[in-house]
């Protein structure tokens, strides 16, 4: 199964290099990246996870919100 992929592996792989060489552009996708995955952090999964689905509470009392 790890074949199959691996023509498109390599020239996703060859194209991440190529972004890294381009130093600004890296920056600004790497900046943007990391602008949208707020929404998605671990902080915000781990309260889901403990809200919605182990019915717990943080140590100390602490609001999950």
């Amino acid at each position: 199964m790890c074949l199959a992929d691996f023509d498109s592996y390599c020239v996703t792989a060859e194209r991440a290099l190529n972004d890294y060489r381009n130093r600004r552009d890296w920056n600004r996708k790497s900046l943007i990246n990391v602008a949208r995955s707020g929404r998605f952090s671990s902080d915000v999964s781990i309260r889901h996870y403990a809200n919605e689905i182990w019915h717990i509470d943080p140590v100390g009392g602490e609001s999950l919100v």
